[in-house]
């Protein structure tokens, strides 16, 4: 018996050492943990230990020129470098460190986001802007269902975001979101850039939208996922005339099926959505041209496309319910988009034209799905 107790009291020894030298390791030696970002009023300040680095410098895509511009860091007590700015207006933003020239990413935030193969820090500041980007007290659930698409010749991946209490009441069915991001992005790209699940969380949570079912396929038809999943990529020529609007066709009469057969959804068009930005935006343009009676909510933002005056005439015939139409006053797009508005009160289609302040960037995109979706299946 004392034999028995000897060995678990070594044990536990072994096992307390054994934390005890995480926490110095992670404590750098017993040295004050390293915080970073940190917000403190108005105030951030961002701070990197970087032994053998000569210059340390800090970008921000708050700074006036994102791309380019950097803020010195300085060097203090135990090779900790450090930098302290006015805190910016409330949104999200990303950042990384420059050493010597290299870009660096912040080891000591854990909130990171994934831009295509970029992964880069963000910074939260808090405020009206961003309270429905940060994690609400009830949660949904995100998953990545795999469907078969004949259109394009692949099993491929999708990001299904289902509300707070779906798993626990079997009978009750939900409206359906299909939410399309924009070039350079996948599957993931709304959940992680977009705050999809934050924003759709605390709107249901607070009782400003109905809960509801989010689709969030990959737009990219030569890819069966996202370039994370390093699946090889299929060689498809989208000017070929055989695959014009192949995903488009894919999303309405394969992706739509496939949702209403292994999800809880209503299967008519006042529950039916669609929305995108960009590329995304063009998709739901061409979606809703092609198929104008499946979805009654149709929402294009900072969108490539257009319609003629007998599409919209179609759109008007099929008794849309709302048609959002949104982007940024400097957007690169923002010509097509007052075109696109012209045309739809010419043809008498009643929609809401939504002008933000900003261009082509993440900080409109949760913006817009923030405003459109407590206005969708009402």
């Amino acid at each position: 018996m004392k034999r028995f107790l000897s060995i678990i009291s070594l044990a536990l020894a072994i096992a307390g050492t054994l934390n005890a030298q995480e926490l110095t390791n992670f404590a750098f030696w017993g040295q004050k943990p390293i915080v970073s970002p940190e917000i403190q009023n108005d105030s951030v300040t961002f701070r990197l230990k970087a032994d053998y680095a000569t210059v340390v410098k800090l970008s921000g895509s708050w700074m006036e020129n994102p791309w380019t511009g950097t803020i010195d860091m300085r060097r203090g007590e135990n090779n900790v470098w450090e930098v302290k700015l006015p805190l910016p207006s409330p949104e999200i933003y990303t950042y990384n460190f420059v050493v010597d020239g290299v870009s660096v990413n912040d080891p000591q935030n854990v909130l990171v986001q994934r831009d295509g193969t970029r992964y880069l820090p963000m910074l939260i500041v808090p405020g009206e802007r961003t309270e429905n980007y940060v994690e609400a007290g009830k949660h949904g659930t995100v998953s990545h269902p795999w469907y078969h698409s004949n259109i394009l010749g692949m099993d491929r991946r999708l990001t299904v975001y289902t509300p707070y209490g779906y798993e626990n009441n079997p009978r009750k069915k939900y409206p359906v979101l299909y939410l399309l991001h924009g070039a350079g992005g996948d599957e993931e790209a709304w959940t992680s850039m977009g705050r999809a699940a934050q924003i759709l969380d605390n709107l249901i949570e607070k009782g400003l939208a109905e809960p509801m079912i989010v689709v969030m396929p990959n737009g990219n038809p030569g890819q069966a996922a996202a370039r994370t999943l390093n699946i090889p990529e299929k060689a498809l020529d989208w000017r070929a005339p055989e695959n014009r609007d192949s995903y488009v066709k894919s999303l309405c009469t394969e992706i739509v099926p496939f949702i209403e057969k292994n999800f809880r959804a209503v299967s008519n068009p006042a529950s039916r959505a669609i929305a995108g930005l960009s590329m995304g935006g063009g998709h739901t343009i061409s979606a809703s041209i092609l198929y104008p009676e499946l979805f009654d909510y149709i929402c294009p933002l900072s969108a490539a496309g257009s319609a003629t005056p007998e599409q919209i005439a179609a759109l008007k015939k099929a008794g849309v319910k709302l048609y959002f139409l949104a982007c940024g006053n400097t957007d690169f797009l923002f010509k097509g988009a007052e075109e696109m508005h012209a045309k739809l009160d010419e043809q008498g289609l009643k929609h809401e034209y939504f002008v933000s302040e900003g261009g082509h960037v993440w900080a409109n995109w949760r913006l817009y799905l923030n405003t459109f979706a407590p206005k969708l299946f009402k």
